[in-house]
């Protein structure tokens, strides 16, 4: 009985101490990785086997060939302890990652939500208390001049072709989130998409004394459904539009780099915040109040902050993507989709 008590004791020291180190290994690594926790766990537990056995294995005065075996023996299971448990951790610690990261993600998106829920609360709530008041004078006849009269329709018409437009919005959004989007793809000429979207931006541009620059050649052809094709184009001009101040440029030019053809939108909005360019395309994002559309510069066209949620959405289903990047005295929006003919 005593024998094996001074085994054991052994074993327990020879275990303490490894776990000893490993516990100052842990502390001087608490900033790295999952991964690197799980292996310096994982090595301090077959270390502590092997450093028992060992001790023990010496302390029983065995011969060299009966204490070789047992310590090849010891190293093998552990080699392989090792081997299976770095491949497990690896899986474990990734699976970690991605758990956090889908956690930040549903977190992001519950609150774009609450904040398309907010915008849109506002921009529907706004324009419907006006159209409620004017047809309340126009029905009372508490407006009674023809004129007065006339803006009070156009105002209605406008208004409502506003709400028009959000609830358009809203619905190719939840289109492009439900996975709903079905396109019919064929050879799209980029320049008349572009051609189309200057001359239907053309009238808010030219109130702002905007210049629409585009490049007179160079236009590819694009494997493209033209309907979502020529809604991410008008939105990515339109918001240009809003957001470059009076007697600025936009500049719209294309090309094609191997397989994939591009398109670049360029303002002279000053430059956007670099805490905000990651989260430009998300729902209902607006960032700072000053690129927040006022009455005056297409503010009265706005759409719920998501004009470039739907671009991201409509390229993406295309197999495309959407990127923005500040440039001198503005931003530049390239868009990159699959050219035609490859």
């Amino acid at each position: 009985m005593r024998d094996l008590a001074l085994i054991f004791g052994a074993a327990l020291a020879a275990a303490l101490c490894v776990g000893l180190l490993g516990a100052v290994a842990l502390r001087l690594l608490r900033g790295r990785s999952i991964l690197v926790h799980v292996v310096v766990l994982l090595v301090m537990t077959v270390s502590a086997v092997v450093a028992g056995v060992a001790v023990v294995a010496e302390a029983m005065f065995l011969s060299p060939h009966d204490l070789e075996v047992v310590l090849i023996t010891v190293s093998a299971a552990a080699a392989v302890s090792l081997a299976v448990g770095w491949l497990f951790g690896r899986r474990l610690a990734a699976a970690a990652v991605w758990a956090d990261q889908a956690r930040e993600r549903e977190r992001r998106i519950e609150k774009g939500r609450r904040d398309l829920v907010a915008w849109v609360s506002h921009d529907l709530r706004t324009p419907l208390a006006g159209l409620r008041a004017m047809a309340e004078a126009l029905e009372d006849r508490v407006v009674r001049d023809p004129d007065t009269v006339d803006e009070y329709h156009r105002r209605i018409r406008v208004e409502t072709d506003r709400m028009t437009r959000l609830v358009d919005d809203l619905f190719e959004l939840s289109r492009i989130n439900a996975g709903a989007l079905r396109l019919s793809l064929s050879a799209v000429p980029l320049g008349d998409v572009v051609s189309d979207a200057l001359a239907s931006t053309a009238p808010l541009a030219a109130a702002r004394r905007i210049r629409l620059v585009a490049a007179e050649s160079g236009w590819p052809t694009v494997t493209a459904s033209e309907p979502e094709l020529a809604r991410a184009v008008g939105n990515l001009l339109l918001n240009a539009v809003r957001y470059t101040p009076e007697d600025g440029t936009v500049r719209v030019d294309a090309g094609r780099d191997a397989d994939t053809a591009w398109l670049a939108v360029a303002d002279t909005c000053g430059g956007i915040p670099e805490a905000d360019l990651p989260r430009l395309f998300d729902v209902a994002f607006r960032g700072e109040p000053a690129r927040t559309p006022r009455p005056g510069n297409g503010g009265g066209e706005g759409s719920g902050g998501l004009g470039l949620a739907i671009v991201r959405g409509l390229i993406e289903a295309h197999g495309g993507r959407v990127d923005v990047q500040n440039i001198a005295d503005g931003c530049r929006f390239v868009v990159r989709l699959p050219a035609a003919g490859t």
